[in-house]
C-alpha cells in the first residue's frame, strides 16, 4: 500500500503541470472573474445651466440705472423695444421654474425701464413689437395675478387691432407708417395673444379676431408643406426667399393656442406640419441644428422657435412618436449650444449653435441661448429628456 502511494505521488511530480490538476480538487472553470463597474454617466443638470444663463444675462446686459437690457455684453446702451419683451418672457421662465421672488423684482424693474425708454408709453410704431409686449404681459398676469400686467396687455391689444386693414386681403400691418406691408411677425403673435385672451376671459370677440387673423395668415403666408413666409408687401408680393426660424416658431404657437381655445384638430395639424418642416428642412436646420441667422434682431429668432416648439412638444394631444421627435430635436440643439456654442467661462452664447462666440455678443443672441436653456430645464423637469 505504501509503495502504491509513493509510486502515485512520484508520478504526479514527474508529470508536473500536465497531470497536476488531476492530482488535486477539480477546478470549476464556469465561474467568470468579476467585471469592472462602468463609470457613472453624468446627467446634465439643465436647471443649473439655466440658472447660469440667467445670471449671465443679468451680469453682462442689465442697465442698472436705465433698467433695461443693453444692446450687447460690452455695455452698448442702444435700446431695442421688442428685445425687452423677450427679456420679460425669459424672467417669467426663471420665475415659473424657481418661484424665486428675485425674478418678480427684476420683472417690475424691466417694466419700468422698458416703458420709460419707449417715451413713457407702451404704444409703439411697430405692431409686431407691441404684440410681443402684450403676449409677455399677459403671461406675467397669468403667473402672478397682478392686474397691472393684464391692463398693459389689453391696452396694447386695442392698439394692435388698428393694424388690420383690407390691403393684401387683411392681416396685421408691420408698422403704423407702412400699413400695406403685412407680416407673420405682426400677425402670428397677435393670434397667440387673442387666443390666450379668449382662453382666459371667454370673450367671443377675441376668438373671432384670432380666427380671422389665422385664416388670413394661413392662406397668405403659409405653403402646403407648412413653411411660413415673412410677409407680403404693398405690391402683393410675398417674401418667399425669407425662411426665418422666427416665422415658423410663431406660427406653431398660433396654431397651438387656437387648438387649445377651440379643440379643433386642424389647428394642431397645422402646427405639427410646420414643426415637421423645421425638423426636416436642410436650410432651416442644417445638420439638425437651427441655422445661424446672425446678430441684431436675427439673434432672437431661434429662441422664439424653440419656445413655441417646446410648447407643442408638451401638448398632451400630440402623438407620442411626434412628441419624441420634437424632444429629440430640442435636446440635440440644446446640447449643441451648450457643448459647442457657449463660452462656459462667461456663459455667453453664439449666433451659431455649433461654434463658440466671439468677444461681442448681442443681447438678442444671449436671450435665445437663455430661452434654449430654460426649454431644456422644463423638458427635464417634465421627465421628457
Amino acid at each position: 500500500m505504501l509503495c502504491f502511494l509513493f509510486s502515485r505521488m512520484a508520478a504526479c511530480v514527474l508529470l508536473g503541470g500536465l497531470l497536476l490538476p488531476a492530482c488535486n480538487e477539480p477546478v470549476d472553470d464556469a465561474i467568470a472573474p468579476p467585471k469592472p463597474t462602468p463609470p457613472a454617466v453624468a446627467v446634465a443638470n439643465w436647471a443649473a445651466r439655466a440658472d447660469s444663463a440667467q445670471e449671465a444675462l443679468q451680469k453682462y446686459y442689465w442697465a442698472p440705472t436705465g433698467q433695461y437690457y443693453w444692446q450687447n455684453n460690452l455695455g452698448k446702451p442702444d435700446y431695442n423695444y421688442w428685445w425687452q419683451a423677450h427679456g420679460l418672457d425669459i424672467l417669467l421662465d426663471g420665475y415659473q421654474r424657481t418661484q424665486k421672488t428675485e425674478f418678480l423684482t427684476r420683472i417690475k424693474d424691466l417694466q419700468q425701464g422698458a416703458k420709460a425708454k419707449n417715451g413713457n408709453t407702451w404704444l409703439n410704431n411697430w405692431y409686431d413689437d407691441m404684440a410681443w409686449h402684450a403676449v409677455a404681459n399677459l403671461r406675467a398676469f397669468q403667473l402672478t395675478q397682478d392686474p397691472a400686467y393684464k391692463a398693459i396687455a389689453l391696452l396694447l391689444w386695442d392698439d394692435i387691432k388698428t393694424g388690420w386693414n383690407e390691403q393684401q386681403g387683411g392681416g396685421i400691418a408691420w408698422k403704423k407708417d407702412q400699413l400695406g406691408y403685412k407680416t407673420t411677425p405682426s400677425t402670428a403673435p397677435s393670434i397667440i395673444l387673442a387666443a390666450r385672451l379668449y382662453q382666459l376671459d371667454k370673450n367671443p370677440d377675441d376668438l373671432a379676431w384670432a380666427k380671422k387673423m389665422y385664416e388670413w395668415q394661413k392662406k397668405t403666408l403659409v405653403d402646403a408643406n407648412g413653411m411660413v413666409w415673412d410677409g407680403i408687401n404693398d405690391e402683393g408680393t410675398s417674401n418667399k426667399k425669407y425662411h426665418f426660424s422666427y416665422s415658423q416658431g410663431v406660427f406653431i404657437g398660433a396654431g397651438l393656442e387656437l387648438y387649445r381655445a377651440t379643440q379643433q384638430a386642424s389647428y394642431l395639424d397645422d402646427a405639427n406640419r410646420t414643426a415637421s418642416y423645421v425638423l426636416n428642412d436642410s436650410q432651416m436646420s442644417p445638420g439638425g441644428v437651427v441655422g445661424n441667422e446672425g446678430g441684431g434682431d436675427g439673434g432672437l429668432f431661434k429662441g422664439i422657435l424653440v419656445r413655441y416648439l417646446s410648447l407643442l412638444a408638451t401638448e398632451s394631444a400630440v402623438p407620442a412618436a411626434t412628441r419624441a421627435s420634437y424632444v429629440s430635436f430640442l435636446k440635440f440643439n440644446g446640447e449643441s449650444l451648450y457643448q459647442r456654442g457657449t463660452n462656459r467661462s462667461t456663459y455667453l452664447f453664439n449666433t451659431s449653435w455649433i461654434s463658440p462666440p466671439g468677444a461681442t455678443v448681442d443681447g438678442s443672441t444671449q436671450m435665445s441661448g437663455v430661452m434654449m436653456s430654460e426649454v431644456m430645464a422644463d423638458l427635464q423637469a417634465r421627465k421628457l429628456l
